[in-house]
């Protein structure tokens, strides 16, 4: 009985300890994406090269542990689920969340991802996968926590201030333009449907795992699809494929790849 307890005791610390540490990467993530597009890198190249590094990483995994567990064919089912899963998570939800970064700051692109829980809770709620009973303190302590999360995001969004703390204001400050920074409240809308569309292609990739009941392939495969699909929309917009003039190793762009596909798949 008492070894039950203490395993139990470990593995709430443990699931603690690492929803922190994913915080921690998220973060960094958010950080060093920010500085990366400072220095000239544009966000569809980031995505581009952080979606092949991980394909190059997961894909060996896949095929030892996996390659048993891969579905014996291609229905249009699973074909359209796949296509899906890539734009969204990859092209759409990347290029909504770096333009965010970029009209915000990290720190702002860091606490957006705590809305996705409950917006993956309506999601589910309303496509019929998680059942609602308003009678269960369970269920209403849910609905409660996900107002509570979507007010204080449209909060942080409207009150965020545009003064520059480094600065020395030479006239008193205009606290209405302090108050409400149309280029940040532009960018936050940007995050916040960043994580409906991370949200709802969380709710579609636990639907996919039905078919293809192997979550390490199903990543290798979706980053390929999104790094194509992303390759596409760029020279669709730009004309051309062009990843920036910045001044970077190849040590910094090795590291980056691989903090993204720490956040991406933990």
């Amino acid at each position: 009985m008492m070894g039950n307890r203490k395993r139990e005791i470990v593995e709430d610390f443990a699931i603690i300890g690492g929803l922190i540490g994913v915080q921690f990467m998220y973060a960094g993530n958010s950080v060093v994406s920010s500085y990366l597009m400072m220095l000239g890198f544009k966000p569809s190249s980031l995505i581009i090269l952080s979606s092949l590094a991980t394909f190059l990483i997961l894909s060996p995994f896949s095929f030892m542990f996996e390659r048993n567990q891969w579905p014996r064919g291609m229905s249009l089912k699973l074909l359209i689920q796949l296509f899906l899963i890539s734009f969204g998570g990859v092209t759409l939800f990347q290029s909504l969340f770096m333009k965010g970064i970029k009209l915000t700051s990290p720190a702002m692109a860091t606490a957006m991802p705590n809305l996705a829980p409950g917006l993956i809770f309506l999601i589910a709620w309303a496509f019929g996968l998680e059942k609602v009973e308003l009678r269960c303190k369970y269920s209403r302590a849910k609905i409660a926590g996900t107002l509570l999360c979507v007010t204080g995001a449209i909060l942080m969004s409207l009150m965020q201030s545009s003064s520059n703390p480094k600065e020395v204001p030479s006239s008193p400050p205009d606290h209405k333009d302090n108050f409400f920074d149309p280029e940040k409240i532009k960018g936050s809308m940007y995050l916040m449907a960043a994580i409906v569309v991370l949200s709802s292609n969380i709710v579609l990739q636990a639907a996919t795992l039905g078919d293809f009941p192997a979550p390490i392939s199903l990543c290798a495969i979706t980053s390929l699809i999104g790094m194509v699909l992303t390759g596409i929309v760029q020279l669709i917009q730009q004309g051309s494929l062009e990843i920036g003039l910045p001044l970077l190793n190849i040590r910094d762009l090795i590291g980056y790849s691989l903090l993204v596909l720490l956040v991406e798949h933990v």
